[in-house]
């Protein structure tokens, strides 16, 4: 598959929702730029290097109100559906 794009004046790309969806991006994620021989560019979606343990606490104090298992369970579900 071939694709054309166009500069801006800026010097920017927009990829088109084809493209981004072919490379499984969602909004607000980063995508990874590697320069190879030839002129050619590789892009890769980001992946997350933190460890697991810096999300403990971080919503700690902003609410009273206390999720149960079912809840998390769900919310952890719709997350790893992408919704």
């Amino acid at each position: 598959m071939t694709t054309s794009l166009t500069v801006t004046s800026k010097g920017q790309v927009t990829l088109r929702k084809d493209l981004l969806a072919h490379l499984g991006v969602h909004p607000g994620q980063r995508l990874e730029v590697e320069v190879l021989p030839d002129g050619r560019l590789e892009l890769h979606v980001a992946r997350a290097t933190g460890e697991i343990d810096a999300v403990f606490g971080l919503l700690a104090g902003r609410t009273d109100r206390r999720a149960s298992l079912e809840e998390i369970a769900e919310a952890a579900a719709a997350g790893w559906a992408g919704q």
